[in-house]
């Protein structure tokens, strides 16, 4: 220590004096960081918005511009004559160019690049090549209107900003971190973006959703443009391939497979879940096999993956760009504008710079023509100097010039002194004028092009599509997550309200009747004293009719809510009954309940979400020789029939009033389930479609496109295959229709059957790889109507309308079935089913009546059996309304 004292400090006040004077970096510091995030921010981490490139990609893609033969070029190669451009390491830029050529848009890559989903790296850059792809010689580079710059060494030239004629940042997406500020900008859909610019043209609204390469399932419900605050949910897309056997095909982005393994062997370690083996069998496409011990559940072990996993990531983007050298935050919709009516600048631009050359063009080949035509080169033959040439040509055009868009200048005269006398010996000049015709023709038609900008611009992105679209159709599917989808159900946060006697509804009206609470996406229905039904949106304050009986929101197709009415038909007709469910009408239109007749009016009313039916008493005013003044009616039964129907009588005779007798009471107390379509999954919160409701041993029935039929218990855990075309309630007693094409004989079957065992998975088409379901029915009596393709040089055979009770009995699962046709099935369609009435082992009640003759005017009344609904979890209807 003494001995490096004694070497590092000067001995004398003379040495000390001789050392330089040492400085305060307080301020320097200030400035230097100031430059230092300035130039991290422009020159490195953040895109620019005018072509959607960070300077080392703007730099690469010119380097590989520059080496463009149409042939491949080594990487190392491109990276080398790039760093004449970028004062950076040869490392830098051949990462950079890698995540260009792995997004597969503007480089054409050869060689071992890397795998996105497995995260293997690149090779070596000496031993891979690339060379810029179609899309990007069309769209990126366009030199007459590129603005230069002189190279960080100022011996080259580079482009300050590519003329990137599309929205080339959304389509790769780009993230960076500066000093102070970061970006993350998610890809979006190729074609997606060409449809929103084009409809940005037009002047409509669009919504641009991020769309991953490594697909996936994505939840955009809180994107929020690509702002700050956003937030995009990704899951991977997990299928089931035995009871033991999970799969995973699609994985999230920002992930891999091998840290999506290693994910699930941590939540494994930690008894999050429980897995026996997993094998990784990815190349081109995911294939993650997930072994399962035996007796786990696969539908669990699919939730516990996206709880504990990597199978679910949250990414938060962040919009920042730079916009004349400063950065800007905005949203990707803001983005694609920008771009778009950058791109119809660019086009402006090109055309105009060609309409100017194509006049140039027609300018000299205009004078060429008049010069030989006239033979004017034959008035310099006596000129001795220069100037004279000049003047005599000059003066020999004159006469001829009057025609032309500019003034001759010098220089046109001197260009017409270099043609050569083998040129005017063989001028043709009718060629000549053929020429400048189609150069007049060219001209006119980008003058159309420039005074109608927008339709050039809408054609010029469909051109795009049409030739590089192919292939590039969305890889990431849209859903709303499950916990989401119970979100938007909370925040249910606006109330709906009603004034009764003036006939309004709405959420405005906020001193009258309060209905219930509501969203803003909601339908209404309402029904009137008068015996109307209205359904209509959710609104501030919306008129229907004076005198409203009832208001609730509507769920469409709900085939559980059954309405009881009592009406009279006419000022002094007789009295009806009816029970009927409304499962989709047309918005804002009125549907009269009643027979039509002027004067109806409701007597009793009564809404019933689970399809209870009360009793009513029915009393009637004393007129004449009436002995029967009162009894009572049993709502259930009468038959649950449609809106439209009649109703049966309940007395010609006038009605003083209809009182309740006794509520209807649910008996079997099933629970009723409901199916979101949005999230995939049962529930028992009303969120989706009923199903229906379930005893301990009711199943439900499900059929694939695949044309395999199930029966399984309805645990609210089960996942759906993505192929489901028909899940309901499953009635062992009812047969299920389908119309199929047996790849092996190359002939379509129809068969009618019954599910044989429950609980099983059962194929029943035939097994021939090319055999196909073509349509399904689980009506009681369906029909389908089949189109049929035209053959060659023949008429197409008529439609056919296929009545399936007629057309083959019920028979067993796999049995072939009946012939259907030979030609083949252009389009196939479920019309309306035949009525069919359900039979119930009941004992007919019989209604007492005033006399016989009401029995008579009634012989299809209320004393008909009908099928009890099914009882409800407890929950009673609506109260009635009575008079």
């Amino acid at each position: 220590m003494e001995e490096f004292e004694q070497e590092n400090f000067p001995d004398s006040q003379e040495e000390l004096n001789t050392e330089e004077t040492l400085t305060r970096v307080s301020g320097m510091y200030k400035d230097w960081f100031l430059d230092y995030a300035s130039y991290v921010i422009l020159e490195r981490a953040v895109p620019a918005i005018e072509d959607g490139f960070k300077p080392v990609q703007r730099r690469i893609m010119h380097a590989l511009k520059e080496l463009d033969d149409g042939r491949y070029n080594k990487v190392a190669n491109v990276v080398g004559h790039c760093m004449q451009y970028h004062p950076h390491g040869d490392a830098s830029i051949a990462d950079a160019m890698v995540q260009i050529g792995q997004k597969d848009l503007l480089i054409d890559t050869q060689g071992n690049w890397g795998n996105i989903l497995t995260g293997d790296s690149a090779a070596a850059s000496r031993y891979i090549e690339a060379r810029l792809s179609k899309f990007a010689l069309a769209v990126v580079f366009s030199p007459k209107i590129t603005e230069w710059q002189s190279s960080y060494d100022g011996r080259r030239k580079e482009p300050i900003n590519l003329p990137v004629k599309f929205p080339l940042l959304l389509a790769q997406g780009g993230e960076g971190i500066a000093v102070g500020l970061s970006t993350k900008i998610l890809p979006h859909n190729f074609n997606e973006l060409i449809d929103a610019s084009i409809k940005h043209l037009k002047g409509q609204k669009f919504t641009l959703v991020p769309d991953f390469p490594t697909a996936g399932v994505i939840d955009v419900s809180q994107y929020n443009d690509g702002l700050r605050g956003g937030k995009i949910r990704v899951r991977a897309k997990i299928g089931q391939i035995d009871k033991n056997t999970l799969v995973i095909t699609e994985i999230p982005f920002g992930t891999n497979t091998s840290s999506l393994i290693d994910s699930i062997l941590k939540a494994n370690e930690k008894g999050k879940l429980k897995v026996k083996k997993i094998e990784d069998n990815t190349a081109a496409q995911v294939e993650i096999l997930i072994h399962l011990p035996a007796g786990i559940s696969p539908d669990k072990t699919i939730d516990a993956l996206y709880a504990f996993t990597a199978c679910e990531s949250s990414i938060s983007p962040l919009g920042c760009i730079i916009e004349d050298n400063k950065p800007l935050f905005i949203g990707v919709s803001d983005m694609l504008r920008r771009s778009t009516e950058r791109t119809v600048a660019l086009l402006k631009a090109e055309l105009e710079i060609q309409l100017e050359e194509l006049e140039a063009q027609w300018h000299f080949s205009s004078l060429e023509r008049i010069f030989i035509e006239n033979r004017i080169y034959r008035d310099i033959e006596e000129e001795e100097s220069w100037e004279g040439v000049i003047s005599a040509i000059d003066k020999g055009l004159k006469p001829h010039v009057a025609h032309l868009k500019r003034a001759i200048t010098t220089e046109d005269i001197a260009r017409l002194t270099e043609i050569r006398i083998k040129r005017i010996s063989k001028f043709d000049i009718d060629k000549a004028q053929q020429y400048i015709s189609g150069l007049e023709d060219k001209m006119a038609q980008i003058k159309h092009h420039l005074a109608h900008l927008i339709d050039f611009a809408i054609d010029y992105f469909k051109n795009l599509k049409e030739t590089f679209g192919k292939g590039r159709e969305r890889l990431s599917e849209i859903r709303v997550f499950d916990d989401i989808e119970a979100t938007k159900v909370v925040m249910r946060n606006t109330k709906l309200y009603v004034n009764r006697a003036e006939g309004f509804v709405g959420t405005s009206l906020k001193k009258e009747e309060y209905v219930t609470d509501c969203s803003d996406i909601d339908d209404v229905i309402v029904f009137t004293a008068d015996g109307n039904v209205m359904i209509t949106k959710v609104d501030t304050k919306t008129f229907i009719a004076k005198n409203i009986l009832h208001v609730a929101v509507f769920k469409k197709k709900d085939k559980r809510t059954t309405y009881n009415l009592v009406y009279k038909d006419g000022k002094n007709g007789p009295s009806y009954i009816k029970r009927f469910n409304i499962t989709g009408v047309t918005r804002d239109r009125a549907y009269d309940l009643t027979n039509g007749n002027s004067g109806s009016e409701v007597l009793y009313f009564s809404a019933n979400p689970n399809g209870e039916a009360e009793v009513i008493t029915v009393l009637l005013r004393q007129v004449g020789s009436i002995k029967k003044l009162k009894w009572d009616i049993d709502f259930s039964d009468v038959l649950i029939k449609g809106r439209s129907s009649k109703g049966n009588l309940v007395t010609k005779y006038a009605v003083k009033r209809i009182e309740l007798k006794e509520k209807g009471v649910s008996t079997l107390k099933p629970r009723n389930i409901w199916f979101d379509e949005v999230v995939q999954r049962l529930n028992v919160d009303g969120r989706g479609t009923l199903l229906g409701a379930f005893k301990g041993d009711d199943l439900l029935l499900v059929i694939t496109q695949k044309g395999v039929v199930k029966t399984m218990s309805p645990d609210l855990s089960l996942h759906f295959d993505e192929d489901m075309i028909v899940l309901e309630k499953w009635i062992p007693s009812k047969p299920i229709s389908a119309i199929y094409y047996d790849g092996e004989k190359d002939k379509y079957f129809g068969k009618r059957f019954l599910i044989e065992q429950s609980n099983r998975e059962d194929l029943f088409i035939t097994e021939h790889e090319n055999s196909y379901l073509e349509i399904v029915s689980t009506d009681w009596r369906p029909v389908f109507e089949i189109e049929f393709n035209k053959p060659r040089g023949k008429e197409a055979k008529p439609a056919a309308q296929i009545n399936m009770e007629e057309f083959i009995a019920p028979k067993g699962i796999k049995a072939l079935g009946n012939q259907l046709s030979t030609e083949k099935i252009k389009n196939s369609a479920a019309l309306d089913p035949l009525p069919y009435e359900l039979e119930e082992d009941l004992e007919a009640v019989d209604i007492e009546v005033e006399n016989p003759e009401e029995v008579s005017e009634n012989p299809d009344g209320i004393s008909e059996n009908t099928k009890p609904s099914a009882s409800s979890d407890g929950k009673e209807g609506s109260q009635p309304t009575l008079f």
